[in-house]
């Protein structure tokens, strides 16, 4: 008879392990199967994509005929621009003091894209210039000239 009982026994601890690994099981399967809540999203606002290139491109290159000259002797700077409409207005710009000053020399843009500036200097020295647009939003690279 106590073989039995054990018999009854180790069964019914049997059973009782299996439903507590039964439930243990399904709970962890139903955990795991529970979706994470969607993240907020505000509706009706157009999503913007970066963009490498600005929208309105344009550039500048300068060249002077001379890297060296005497007071009082002109140099002309030629150079191409792209992105900028023709007959838009160029002004020849140097640095002074750390800041890029406008000077009283202008040129018109051709309709080949191209534009030649002369200014003549006076002052003894070494002169960084650039050629921008007249509302600033586009300029070469400087470029040094010598004037002695």
């Amino acid at each position: 008879m106590s073989s039995t009982r054990s018999r009854r026994a180790g069964a019914l601890a049997a059973g009782a392990l299996s439903a507590a690994m039964l439930s243990t099981g399904t709970a962890g399967a139903a955990a795991a199967t529970v979706t994470p809540p969607p993240k907020p999203s505000i509706t009706g606002m157009p999503t913007v994509k970066p963009s490498r290139t600005p929208t309105a491109m344009g550039s500048i290159t300068v060249s002077a005929d001379h890297k060296a000259v005497k007071a009082g002797n002109a140099v002309v700077f030629t150079g191409r621009v792209k992105g900028i409409k023709a007959g838009s207005t160029l002004v020849l710009q140097h640095l002074h003091n750390g800041k890029w000053t406008t000077l009283k020399t202008t040129a018109a843009v051709n309709k080949n894209g191209t534009y030649t500036i002369k200014r003549t200097f006076t002052k003894k020295g070494t002169e960084q210039v650039r050629v921008a647009t007249k509302s600033g939003t586009f300029h070469s690279s400087p470029v040094t000239v010598q004037v002695s």
